[in-house]
């Protein structure tokens, strides 16, 4: 269950979320994932969905909630202090769900979500991790990194090179089918000072509702909300 604080129930509380964030959960995920009992862990995750740290998705699993988002917009990321406006913005002007991605190590992490609130969409739970090879935040946050610290990465990447080099060039990255069967996406970078990536600000959904040029409509979007992003770190 990793680190012990040597209270108990907060440990196994927090093995509880930790498990969510891994991926959406039933309750036998979360017994195996954590090896807490069954009837503790039901009785764990039901608590927090109370207090929405927890949700449950259209299958019933569990995922983390957006209670977790808002405590976070209180810690003083000034990026994340911005973020839950920015995104919902984005979410409202695309019709589309909307993330933010900052990386950690070989991965990408979703920091910050917005979701469609009906109909068919693609739900990224926060604090989900997401493997930097594939998908249009994985692009982004790759693309304006030292060639020499993305080329293990792009051994078995589903981009090239090449490819990253078109991302710079037009400021924006799409993928179609790349990360998950039936799901499009786009991403813009967000910069820091001296142009440095500090993350992706993503829209993703339904091929069949995207298209398979998705960038076209929703690229301006993201660039909008990417630079409504980057006035918070300025």
């Amino acid at each position: 269950m990793g680190q012990h604080s040597g209270i108990g129930v907060v440990d196994k509380t927090v093995a509880i979320l930790a498990a969510a964030a891994d991926g959406p959960a039933a309750l036998s995920d979360l017994v195996e994932r954590t090896q807490i009992p069954r009837a503790t862990a039901h009785r764990l995750a039901v608590a927090l969905e109370v207090h929405r740290l927890l949700i449950r998705d259209s299958e019933g699993r569990f995922i983390p909630g957006p209670r977790l988002a808002e405590l976070a917009a209180t810690a003083g990321d000034p990026l994340l202090d911005r973020a839950i406006d920015v995104l919902a913005w984005v979410r409202d002007t695309s019709g589309e769900s909307a993330q933010l991605y900052r990386r950690d190590g070989r991965d990408r992490v979703c920091v910050a979500a917005a979701e469609r609130a009906a109909g068919l969409r693609t739900t990224v739970p926060l604090g989900a991790r997401l493997p930097l090879t594939a998908g249009s935040g994985a692009q982004v946050l790759c693309a304006w990194e030292p060639p020499d610290t993305v080329s293990h990465l792009l051994q078995t990447a589903q981009f090239t090179d090449r490819s990253l080099a078109e991302v710079r060039r037009r400021g924006w990255a799409q993928s179609v089918g790349q990360r998950e069967a039936g799901v499009a996406s786009v991403s813009a970078p967000v910069f820091g000072r001296g142009r440095q990536v500090v993350a992706a600000i993503s829209i993703s959904g339904p091929i069949e509702r995207l298209g398979r040029s998705p960038g076209q409509r929703l690229a301006p979007i993201l660039t909008a909300g990417a630079q409504r992003l980057q006035a918070a770190l300025t």
